[in-house]
């Protein structure tokens, strides 16, 4: 791998690296890589125009089909709606075939494209809409509803598979009606510079609401060229192999495009690399291996929970899988004693980890094949070209091999902060450009990764991340209570699950199924609690006052796992 990636990143390679200057900091960067996402979508869409793109249920696109349904969809917004360059353009639905053509259209005008989460709630929704001033949504007929129900919110909204009598019910226009209407094609391009901003995608950290990280042009396109090169040298291993490799690619799409991993590596690389996309309406470990046999699937990935159930599933062998070549996983670690099962449980199908975060564009490390099987509790090196791993202190000291600290990542594809967020932006990118992830991990001397905790106060549940202070915030709103703590519970099948541990206000009765239920009114079901403990005692304090949250997870997780008594 190092050697065929230094081959094709070298100077007169494929896609050779030299040097870029970002905010004051120099970085590896791509020599030849296209000014903006726009002419890097127009370029590949153009060169895989005969292939099939997309395939729904009975629906296939090729990519042609999906670049003209852009550039109409490029018209309506600029013809119709007046989104100019710099506005903000939401995207909140499931992944449909309009999901993408809908986000290349709004970056062709210079929109800034704002991926919602198809799960959250009115509320949660809100206040995404609100923070980025998002000017118009493209909705399907859940998330209208949704919106709908948004009390003094207004913002134009573009619903797609909604029927013309919904969407006139509740104030929006079907993108195929405003299609019809419009030009067919956008009459004024705007210039796009590397450092113009291009997306803002909404993560949850520790500190309550989400925050919208912010992604230049120059970035996210560097982090789909840095996740071509690995594709590109593993396509040159293959070969070398003797490896007969099928005509096209084929990916069983199961993870939402509103994630990064779904966006970057999946859809932006997809594009570049001519691979299909096999979407699934929702999670199914027994359609996804039809649909591997149907559709011959090379390409597996998911939140280790989805390769843990197709390993399990009672009609696996009945299936043929024997285009399958990989079966990768991301969004949570993936247990190391999953890695020798899979391999197993699919005779040569390799097993693989990645590890990156939205404010990273997705690009961090990377565990594939034989180097994951025999390191299976590491999440790998740092993705060459562009990236750089480091262990570093709480003072920002580097640590040596071996050595436990936060694990920060630095590169040209790092987003540019969080969306006015100021202070939020400088706690967590230094002035020399490392990000600093608020996990805890250590690197051998090869480099390998391992992560060993959280620093920052969020659950990962089957990969959707989730604030503690959140739900802590939500659990305050009910008059019952005085004192609540939230924390992650282990689970075998999506990693974590959220637990909580409440005290009453005096006198007060209170269940811990009461509190599951008013939260499920506002929050998204994945952030709700799927334990909660009611104290009899004022929950313990430190030193400082604040509630103990380290000895109540602690406990809390032996109650979970059977190994004490509330």
């Amino acid at each position: 791998m190092d050697a065929a990636t230094a081959a094709i990143t070298a100077p007169g390679g494929q896609l050779a690296v030299g040097k870029a200057a970002v905010r004051g900091v120099e970085y590896p960067a791509f020599e030849q890589a296209p000014p903006s996402l726009r002419e890097y979508l127009a370029f590949f869409l153009a060169s895989n125009a005969d292939k099939e793109f997309i395939v729904y249920q009975g629906e296939r696109f090729t990519f042609a089909d999906v670049q003209k349904q852009a550039v109409q969809v490029a018209a309506v917004l600029q013809s119709r709606f007046g989104i100019a360059k710099g506005d903000r353009v939401a995207i909140a639905m499931r992944n449909y075939p309009e999901w993408v053509s809908a986000f290349i259209g709004a970056i062709m005008v210079g929109a800034v494209v704002v991926p919602m989460n198809a799960w959250w709630k009115p509320e949660e929704l809100a206040y995404g809409l609100t923070d980025s001033g998002t000017r118009l949504v493209f909705a399907d007929e859940e998330r209208l509803r949704r919106i709908r129900e948004i009390p003094d919110l207004s913002v134009e909204v573009l619903t797609v598979r909604t029927s013309h009598q919904v969407a006139a019910q509740l104030g929006a226009t079907t993108l195929d009606d405003a299609i019809a209407a419009a030009p067919p094609a956008p009459w004024y391009l705007p210039p796009i510079y590397p450092e113009d901003d291009a997306t803002i995608m909404y993560t949850s950290g520790s500190t309550g609401a989400p925050k919208g990280a912010v992604s230049t042009h120059r970035a996210i396109v560097s982090g789909s060229m840095n996740y071509l090169v690995q594709g590109l040298a593993m396509l040159q291993l293959a070969q070398a192999s003797g490896t007969v490799l099928p005509p096209q690619q084929v990916m069983l799409l199961n993870v939402p495009l509103f994630h990064i991993t779904g966006l970057v590596p999946i859809l932006l690389v997809s594009i570049a690399i001519g691979r299909k996309l096999v979407i699934m309406y929702r999670w199914d470990a027994g359609e996804a291996l039809q649909l591997i046999e149907r559709e011959k699937a090379t390409y597996f990935v998911g939140v280790p929970t989805m390769s843990l159930e197709l390993m399990q599933h009672p009609d696996r062998d009945k299936y043929d899988l024997s285009t399958l070549l990989d079966i990768a996983a991301g969004g949570a670690p993936r247990p190391a004693e999953h890695v020798g099962r899979l391999a197993e449980a699919f005779p040569g199908k390799t097993p693989a980890i990645g590890y990156g975060l939205t404010e990273t564009n997705g690009v961090g490390a990377g565990n594939i094949r034989d180097n994951y099987r025999l390191r299976p509790d590491s999440t790998g090196r740092a993705t060459k070209p562009m990236v750089d791993l480091a262990i570093l202190s709480d003072d920002l000291e580097l640590l040596g091999a071996g050595e436990v600290g936060e694990v920060c990542i630095r590169s040209v594809a790092n987003v540019r902060g969080y969306w006015n967020k100021p202070e939020a932006t400088a706690s967590a990118f230094t002035p020399d450009g490392w990000f600093r992830t608020g996990d805890l991990g250590r690197l051998d001397e090869d480099g390998y990764l391992t992560i060993v905790d959280r620093k920052k106060d969020i659950i990962i549940r089957g990969g959707e991340n989730i604030s503690a202070a959140e739900v802590e915030a939500a659990i305050y709103g009910h008059p019952a209570v005085a004192e609540a703590s939230v924390f992650g519970l282990p689970d075998d099948r999506l990693g974590e699950i959220v637990g909580a541990v409440v005290y009453p206000k005096g006198g007060e009765p209170l269940e811990g199924e009461a509190i599951i239920q008013f939260l499920a009114r506002d929050l998204a079901a994945f952030k709700v609690p799927a334990r909660v403990w009611v104290s009899e005692q004022p929950l313990p304090k430190l030193g400082s006052g604040k509630i103990d949250k380290v000895s109540l997870r602690a406990h809390f997780r032996e109650v979970h796992l059977g190994r004490a008594a509330a």
